[in-house]
């Protein structure tokens, strides 16, 4: 099945518009997690994503702690490689295996960078990942130009086909670009949240840097059978119990903007 490809910005790849997030992959028993998950289940919906059309899966190295980019490695072993998709991961997020629901570091040391590349390429059993992001921004005081001058190194070794970052303002991706082209940002992006819209989406478009939007249905909140009865039936790992959106006087707000959609969805047939 074909589903409309658009390149991301100069990187060279040719991806579907919708793709596969893949971070309640993960499971439970961190800090933002989302509750358990069965493995089986969750292999069984990538291939069907994959046989409907989308051609990349997203993951990071946190999502359960190195879990989800195990799983996604599984479905990747099973596949011919003329089905393989695409694969983004993420580094920069450095948690405690003794404690697992404390919050992780933001890291991005480049000594830190390449061993959690070299993580996760072996967790993913690939020899290449096609689209490493920085998570979030650093909080060691590491500048970003030694950050991005390593992602630079990896992408020149070959263990890395383009990088890009997530959550990052106009300011560090200026700094980013002036040491190496920003092939992507990941910001989060929804009709409840549009913040990216006022500066990071304009500067992208101004420099070809491609934009992958994240939690684009503000992680179940806009979807169709989320209720605010749903909230108290959440595992109590799941992260959302205590995101100021899934609580109030936010929940209500959000979920009247949901069905405020409604008649304007029906009136375009979506």
């Amino acid at each position: 099945m074909a589903l409309p490809t658009r390149l991301l910005g100069s990187s060279g790849l040719n991806i579907t518009t919708l793709g596969f997030g893949s971070w309640a992959v993960g499971g439970g028993g961190w800090s933002f997690g989302w509750g358990p998950q069965d493995d089986a289940e969750s292999i069984a919906t990538m291939r069907r994503a994959i046989d409907l059309g989308v051609n990349w899966i997203d993951t990071a190295a946190v999502y359960g702690l190195g879990h989800s980019e195990q799983v996604v490695g599984r479905l990747l072993h099973d596949l011919p490689s003329s089905k393989r998709p695409f694969i983004f991961t993420k580094c920069g997020l450095i948690w405690d295996d003794k404690n697992p629901m404390v919050e992780p570091r933001r890291v991005l040391k480049p000594e830190s960078i390449r061993r959690e590349c070299e993580a996760s390429l072996q967790r993913l059993g690939i020899d290449r990942i096609d689209l490493y992001q920085f998570h979030w921004p650093d909080d060691t005081g590491t500048p970003v130009e030694e950050s991005w001058s390593e992602m630079d190194k990896l992408v020149k070794e070959g263990k890395v086909h383009a990088v890009g970052v997530s959550n990052f303002n106009v300011e560090l991706l200026e700094r980013c670009e002036a040491i190496r082209h920003v092939d992507s940002l990941q910001p989060p992006f929804s009709l409840i949240n549009r913040k990216a819209a006022e500066k990071e989406i304009p500067w992208c478009e101004k420099h070809h840097t491609g934009v992958i939007c994240y939690s684009p249905m503000q992680s179940g909140l806009l979807t169709d059978s989320f209720a605010a009865s749903r909230v108290s039936r959440l595992a109590a790992d799941d992260w959302r119990r205590r995101s100021p959106e899934f609580n109030e006087p936010n929940l209500s707000r959000n979920l009247a903007l949901r069905d405020a959609l409604r008649p304007i969805a029906e009136r375009h047939g979506t």
